[in-house]
């Protein structure tokens, strides 16, 4: 994808937005760019001026493709996404933990130094945060050979949102056997395993949870908070004072009883509780008590850094909403006396771009004037969106002479090789000849039509460039997008969707002790800690407890009959004897389909033949991007039909995946 950001790097009125920046100018309006074009300049301005950008788009969504395109124009590790969410209660709680992960692994890289890109929409930009310092003083870094208190090293990592348990399963967690120390910090991908030596650390590596396999060995490691909000104890004491002052303050200037009464029973407990040092969950409200600086992401970046502001007028129409939405907010909970006139846990559009003193590029579709913007240099480039063409080749053939004739560089880009073979093959089945370049470009040949391997939301033509690129959705049908690995942060999740459920007087298999009732959740303390268990009971009354981490031992019976199924005893012999008598079933079974599968072998059916040109072209107008799995399905059912045996294959799946595609 460097070509495309090589050739945006010629174009004049570039020039002039690099010339402004280095002059030092404060504001600049880039009108005229769509679609993807607009990311293409970001990577360009990146590369050319070297220092740190912020990206702000109006809603999550908007931010969300800016980022899917920027990591595919320059490198991953140099983009970040802040995610932010428009609803504000939801915004104060963060209840999703993903959403959670991004945001600490996003504050973990720009308290490191990040200088890439930061994409962020304006609801996660508005919101305050913990100052960059106290961030960075959060950071435990251990080194092999250190000396560790280990008690002192539980309690800081409970302060940083830690839940200590008896087994790491899940992010945030953190466990101490004897001399050995797990821990899943919420931006790693793998858990941490520390190995003590006495009170020196011997060693430090991460591990496979479902093997207890080590990975790599590592010299040292760093670990970040498990939650977004940090007050260390001292603080929080502070900050207690703080709100009593505030406290103070609202009953002073109230007339009515009920709400004083109100107001002083509800902030009232939660100072007690913050004199004590307590985490309370109402804690983010308070934010404007405890970090008076009211720093925002913006902080943490550097202080030459760039701030592009995407679709301005969108993102003051927003600013204005969400803080009108807030408004109402506030008003509810202070008449409910759980929230103070004098308390915010936001800033306004004025208070971020208009008075952060940083240079602020406008990026607008239309030339227009936008409110609250005063532009020193008004940049119009000439772009055009490139349209679908739906699969018409024929349309494709004469837009493409079209460009051939005006020297335009032409670029086709899929997503991956094979992809990129397919679009070739329709292409030259259709007299339209195009060069495919899989390897890194970053010049194109001159005079013919190039493929290449990438990924960008939408074509576009820019005639001052000569440059025009086309995806391969736009030629076929919808967008295609590539398939991104989602990293799984929810390690219970199967186990909570089973637990969920089972319901008390349900049967229940258990692998090693047979059928049994199960009579529900039941929390047991043992060697001082609480865990929730299984409870199933057994015939003469025996009890079974299983830890609930143990869940997967445990099915639920399931029967075409609906009379009940003979409970097992404790400890007895008899589910042993069953298990060995279905075994030797088990193996007869297997007997005769081996018999049944020489058989088959053994017979001819009928072999299709290798696909047609009409069937690569039908294939090449789906969608979407088959996943994974779909696409090993199909090349596997093909491979099965061109063979002369007959095929034994089932494709099954649950709804929606993808079976008859």
């Amino acid at each position: 994808m460097q070509v495309i950001i090589n050739s945006f790097k010629e174009d004049a009125h570039f020039g002039t937005i690099v010339t402004g920046l280095s002059r030092g100018l404060n504001e600049q309006l880039i009108s005229g760019l769509a679609g993807s074009s607009r990311q293409v300049m970001m990577a360009a301005l990146y590369q050319q001026v070297g220092r740190a950008i912020c990206v702000v788009t109006h809603n999550m969504f908007q931010a969300q493709k800016v980022y899917e395109d920027l990591t595919e124009l320059i490198d991953s590790e140099q983009v970040l996404l802040f995610p932010g969410n428009e609803l504000i209660g939801s915004e104060l709680a963060i209840a999703s933990p993903e959403m959670l992960a991004q945001r600490i692994h996003v504050l973990n890289r720009l308290a490191k130094g990040f200088t890439g890109i930061l994409v962020l929409p304006f609801a996660g930009m508005r919101r305050h945060v913990v100052p960059p310092n106290v961030w960075k003083d959060a950071q435990l870094t251990l080194h092999v050979g250190e000396e560790l208190n280990i008690n002192d090293f539980l309690n800081r990592l409970v302060g940083l949102g830690y839940e200590r348990v008896e087994m790491v399963e899940r992010k945030g967690e953190v466990s101490v056997r004897g001399g050995i120390i797990d821990l899943f910090p919420l931006d790693s991908e793998w858990p941490v395993r520390i190995e003590l030596f006495d009170v020196d650390i011997d060693s430090i590596r991460t591990f496979d949870m479902a093997t207890q396999r080590s990975h790599d060995k590592v010299d040292q490691f760093t670990i970040g908070p498990a939650k977004e909000l940090i007050v260390p104890t001292e603080r929080m004491q502070e900050s207690a004072v703080r709100l009593e002052r505030k406290l103070g303050e609202t009953l002073a200037k109230l007339k009515d009883g009920a709400a004083k009464e109100k107001l002083l029973q509800n902030i009232g407990r939660d100072i007690e509780l913050m004199q004590q040092g307590q985490w309370i969950n109402r804690l983010p409200i308070y934010i404007s008590a405890i970090y008076p600086e009211q720093q925002s992401v913006l902080d943490y970046l550097p202080s030459d850094a760039i701030m592009l502001i995407d679709e301005p007028a969108r993102v003051v129409e927003t600013a204005t909403q969400l803080q009108k939405e807030e408004a109402e907010w506030q008003a509810a909970r202070i008449a409910e006396g759980e929230f103070m006139g004098n308390l915010t846990f936001s800033s306004t559009y004025e208070e971020l771009v208009l008075h952060h003193r940083r240079q602020l590029l406008y990026l607008s579709l239309f030339l227009r004037q936008t409110p609250k913007t005063q532009p020193q240099n008004i940049v119009n480039i000439n772009c055009r969106s490139m349209q679908n063409f739906h699969g018409q080749m024929n349309v494709l053939k004469s837009e493409l002479a079209r460009w051939v004739k005006g020297h335009n560089q032409i670029l086709f880009v899929a997503a991956d090789v094979d992809r990129a073979k397919r679009l070739e093959r329709v292409l030259h089945d259709y007299e339209m000849e195009a060069d495919l370049l899989t390897g890194d470009v970053e010049k194109l040949p001159p005079g013919r039509p190039t493929i290449i391997i990438g990924n960008v939301q939408t074509g576009f033509e820019l005639p001052m460039n000569r440059l025009v690129v086309v995806t391969e959705g736009e030629v076929f049908t919808a967008k295609q997008r590539k398939a991104r690995k989602v990293q799984q942060t929810m390690s219970n999740a199967e186990r909570i969707k089973n637990y969920l459920e089972l319901k008390p007087g349900d049967y229940v298999v258990h692998v090693n002790h047979g059928i049994g009732k199960y009579l529900g959740i039941e929390t047991k303390e043992i060697l001082g800690i609480h865990k929730d268990y299984l409870h199933i009971r057994y015939a003469g009354g025996d009890s079974l407890f299983v830890p609930i981490e143990q869940i997967d031992h445990v099915q639920k019976y399931v029967a075409s009959e609906e009379s009940e199924p003979k409970v097992y005893s404790l400890g007895g012999n008899e589910w042993k004897r069953v298990k060995t008598k279905v075994q030797s079933s088990v193996k007869d079974i297997a007997e005769d389909l081996i018999k049944l599968y020489a058989a088959r072998e053994a017979a001819v059916g009928y072999k299709f033949n290798p696909d047609t040109l009409e069937q690569r072209e039908f294939e090449a107008m789906f969608p979407y991007q088959e996943t994974p799995d779909q696409l090993r399905a199909i090349t596997e059912v093909k491979a099965d039909m061109e063979k002369s045996q007959p095929m034994d294959r089932l494709v099954c799946g649950d709804v929606g995946y993808g079976k008859t595609e």
